[in-house]
């Protein structure tokens, strides 16, 4: 692949382009071998989208691949495509069964992004595909945090602000509720990142174990109090599997 600039921002979106063509990520040498850049340019370059959230870096493999910040930007311009597109059906069918709405987030630094959502027919959720959601007050967050090997180190890098009177600010607290999510499978909320909404929320995993997402039901506090909402676990459960047959790799 010669080289198609030669100013920075081309050399930037094509580098963003060749991580988009290697599923399995890619070495900053054979960046610098397909592109035919020096090193020294394809490592600044690979640098400067892992600082901005557009590339991710393994220290351990020292390979690099596409980060979620360009996720977040694709759900902003076509959330029709990529996972939404593979997993929306899913999603209506569990809203349909339910009667509530449904969300499916990923985990974006220390927030949940949402990637796709399907509202209830009779009431309208509260995030939006590309929205972020505080790890430690939503249901789709803290499933995600229970699930994260480093939770301890994350929870006290967290800054537990409140958003609503019932959200958990004390780390201690935050712990014990990550243990108990890990023990039940799913995580639920009543009014601690919206007031008058309940949420529960499961893990998506790999056939491997690891996390790829969560998956959520949201339903106002007049229409479903959360024991109600734990009733839908089983079918949230089949959904997430679902899910993760279809999940982009």
């Amino acid at each position: 692949m010669p080289p198609k600039g030669s100013n920075s921002v081309t050399k930037t979106f094509e580098m963003l382009e060749l991580l988009g063509e290697s599923p399995e990520g890619i070495s900053a040498a054979q960046a610098a071998e397909t592109t035919g850049y020096p090193f020294s340019t394809a490592y600044r370059l690979l640098g400067g989208l892992v600082e901005s959230g557009y590339a991710s870096f393994d220290a351990r493999t020292k390979i690099y691949t596409l980060g979620m910040e360009v996720f977040r930007l694709a759900q902003k311009v076509a959330h029709r495509q990529g996972l939404s597109g593979a997993t929306k059906d899913l999603l209506q069918e569990l809203t349909k069964s339910t009667g509530e709405s449904s969300i499916l987030a990923v985990r974006r630094g220390n927030a949940a992004l949402t990637v796709l959502t399907v509202d209830g027919p009779q009431f309208r959720t509260t995030t939006d595909p590309g929205d972020e959601s505080p790890l430690h007050t939503s249901a789709i967050g803290q499933a995600l945090l229970a699930h994260d090997p480093q939770a301890d180190a994350t929870v006290d890098a967290l800054d537990l602000v409140a958003r609503t009177p019932n959200s958990i600010t004390d780390t201690a607290k935050m712990r014990t509720r990550l243990e108990q999510i890990r023990a039940d499978g799913w995580a639920g909320q009543s009014e601690e990142n919206d007031i008058g909404m309940n949420a529960l929320a499961v893990p998506v995993f790999d056939l491997d174990g690891t996390l790829l997402a969560s998956l959520a039901l949201a339903a106002p506090v007049f229409r479903r109090s959360l024991d109600e909402l734990i009733e839908f676990v089983p079918r949230l459960n089949e959904t997430a599997a679902l899910i993760a047959a279809r999940f982009p790799r």
